[in-house]
C-alpha cells in the first residue's frame, strides 16, 4: 500500500515573481534581466508548440503537442451524453536528471 504525502501551501511551489527572484539570486543578475530571460524561455516554448514543434532539453525534459481525438463524454452533473471535439494539448515529460533530482539522487 502506498501513501501520498499531502503538500502544504508552502510546499506547492513558486509563483512567477518568486522564480524571478530565485533566478536573479542564483544567476547574480538583476530581477529585470532574470524576468526577461524567463519570458524569453516561456515565450519560445509556446511559440514552438504553436508551430507544432517539440522541444527536447536533455536531462531536463521535453515539451510536445499531443492530439486528442473527438470522443463522446458525459456531463458530470446530468449524466447526459455530449460530444467532445478533437483538440491539441501541451505535454511535458521529465528527463532523467530531473527525475533523479526529485528522488534525491
Amino acid at each position: 500500500m502506498t501513501t501520498t504525502k499531502k503538500s502544504s501551501p508552502k510546499e506547492k511551489g513558486m509563483n512567477k515573481g518568486e522564480l524571478v527572484t530565485f533566478m536573479s539570486e542564483q544567476g547574480k543578475v538583476s530581477k529585470t534581466e532574470a524576468e526577461k530571460a524567463l519570458n524569453l524561455v516561456t515565450g519560445s516554448v509556446i511559440t514552438a508548440l504553436k508551430k507544432g514543434k517539440g522541444i527536447n532539453l536533455v536531462g531536463f525534459g521535453s515539451f510536445q503537442v499531443q492530439s486528442r481525438e473527438a470522443r463522446e463524454g458525459r456531463n458530470p452533473k446530468t449524466g447526459e451524453k455530449m460530444k467532445i471535439k478533437a483538440y491539441k494539448q501541451p505535454a511535458f515529460k521529465a528527463g532523467k536528471q530531473m527525475k533523479d533530482a526529485c528522488n534525491g539522487k
